[in-house]
């Protein structure tokens, strides 16, 4: 699959609509019950990059983003402002944010992962896409320093820690993160409503599993 590691402009991107979406099966028995099952054990977030009266310098942005990827061609990378972050949205991110893996005694290599909790339950979320030089790691409660303690793979998301940690010993980490998405139309409509102004609709975009 094509990826190109560069992200959709933030500032277009601000003010988008999405979220994720999940694929639940539902069989309705006789006896009025249900079976409910998943194909999906993770959610595929969905965004509309359409851009309402901005100016012409953003849409011929928006247009050339688009070029480059040759529409639904190539994935690029897409800051979801609602969620990329591995804390609150009014927080910055700490090494203790949330617990990837566990030592044991051998192991270096970790998933950059987020865990959605709510109640009793909970979902964890690889992260594939974390922005450069916002990770942050830590072992059994100590922070770690990258390049010295830790490396990060930005393009994978997979952590190598200098050392292995010691068994038992809790992985932590914070960071920012991107949603790996491509455009879901390989058509652009734009209408200029004035000589400094225009819009663009609809620029369905879809994340993509990498």
């Amino acid at each position: 699959m094509g990826f190109h590691e560069v992200r959709f402009p933030a500032n277009l991107s601000f003010g988008s609509v999405g979220g994720p979406e999940r694929r639940t099966e539902i069989v309705a028995l006789a006896n009025g019950f249900e079976e409910r099952n998943t194909p999906w054990e993770h959610a595929r977030r969905r965004y509309d990059a359409g851009v309402a009266m901005r100016s012409l310098d953003d849409i011929e942005a928006l247009i050339a983003f688009f070029e480059a990827r040759r529409g639904q061609l190539y994935g690029f990378r897409w800051k979801d402002w609602s969620d990329y972050k591995s804390c609150p949205p009014s927080r910055e991110p700490a090494f203790d944010d949330h617990v990837i893996g566990y030592g044991d005694g051998a192991a270096t290599a970790f998933q950059l992962t987020k865990t959605y909790v709510s109640g009793a339950n909970s979902y964890v979320r690889p992260i594939t896409k974390p922005v450069a030089g916002s990770v942050k790691v830590g072992v059994d409660g100590i922070a770690l320093t990258e390049g010295v303690g830790f490396e990060v793979d930005t393009t994978t998301g997979m952590i190598t820690l200098d050392t292995a940690p010691e068994y038992g010993a809790a992985v932590t980490a914070g960071f920012q993160f991107d949603v790996p998405v491509r455009f879901d139309t390989d058509r652009i409509q734009t209408s200029v409503a004035s000589f400094r102004a225009g819009d663009v609709p609809s620029v369905p975009v879809v994340e993509v599993r990498v």
